[in-house]
């Protein structure tokens, strides 16, 4: 999976070098947000997709910004922020507005959505609070459960890849493999 990852992903010298990027300065050049290591991944896996639920622009930014402060994956934070896309968000959105207005025990208004600035701003009001009530539930709820998720996975690989390697020679006949050469 590494090797699959550092094979498509772009060359942290690239992002180093980037002159839109410069003004971050030395932040870019921490080799923890580059590794692919368990808990790096783990955290870019769960901060990414924390902030794929929060309804504000910017959402790349925020979780990249994240990982700097935090020190860990930057590609993988900003890359799972994509789980909310143009076709997923309204939906998503729409549960994370149904939730926040069950848990304010409000009454849920039936509204059409259009991806314009004008309707946002007019149903800031009546669907501001509720939205971003279920939004906040949804993101650490998933934020948690990818983190677990993915630590769990994460132990079993490795776990399994002990065993196999176990398998291939089992422990004391590594002796007796020799002297029968």
């Amino acid at each position: 999976m590494r090797l699959f990852l550092r094979r498509y992903l772009p060359d942290p010298h690239y992002f180093r070098s980037h002159k839109r990027l410069r003004f971050l300065g030395e932040w870019l050049h921490d080799p923890q947000l580059w590794h692919f290591g368990r808990r790096s991944t783990v955290l870019g896996l769960a901060v990414g997709v924390f902030f794929a639920f929060i309804p504000f622009p910017w959402q790349m930014a925020l979780a990249a910004a994240a990982a700097v402060w935090l020190r860990f994956n930057l590609p993988v934070a900003a890359a799972m922020v994509w789980i909310t896309n143009p076709v997923t968000m309204p939906p998503i959105f729409y549960f994370t507005y149904r939730l926040g207005s069950w848990v304010l025990g409000r009454p849920r208004q039936e509204w059409d959505f259009e991806p314009s600035l004008h309707w946002m701003l007019q149903k800031a009001g009546e669907i501001g609070v509720p939205l971003l009530v279920g939004s906040l539930i949804v993101a650490v709820v998933a934020g948690v459960l990818t983190f677990c998720i993915a630590h769990l996975c994460c132990r079993w690989y490795i776990i399994n890849k002990f065993r196999r390697r176990r398998r291939v020679i089992p422990r004391g006949l590594t002796g007796q493999i020799g002297q029968k050469l």
